[in-house]
């Protein structure tokens, strides 16, 4: 069964960064397309990134662009977030999933339970 596990939240300020980590086990990343989403309570779960297997494109949703980005290092097995200027609206559950697909914008069916992001403002 394959397994996502996130890592990396915390409490951050208003402007601040943090970096989310995606550790994969029992499958190998480099078969798939990688996505990051994220939930705020009362909120739909939303898309804020997708990278290809061979992480030669990525997309971002416009609430992000400019200020994260997504990496992925397939020999390590891992996925990665990178968050800067970092604001309140950006609070929520961070989750990394697995596409069954190589390319985005993939249809994703394996998760992780997620890592808290909380940003103060």
């Amino acid at each position: 069964q394959p397994q996502l596990v996130e890592s990396g939240g915390g409490l951050v300020q208003f402007g601040g960064s943090l970096r989310l980590t995606c550790a994969a086990s029992q499958f190998r990343l480099d078969f798939y397309a990688m996505a990051w989403f994220r939930q705020a309570p009362g909120k739909e779960r939303e898309k804020i990134s997708c990278i290809n297997n061979d992480a030669r494109s990525t997309t971002y949703a416009d609430s992000v662009k400019g200020r994260f980005t997504t990496s992925r290092d397939n020999v390590k097995n891992m996925l990665y977030l990178q968050m800067n200027n970092l604001k309140p609206e950006d609070t929520a559950v961070y989750y990394c999933a697995a596409s069954t697909t190589p390319r985005c914008p993939g249809t994703f069916n394996s998760w992780g339970r997620g890592t808290q992001v909380t940003v103060s403002s």
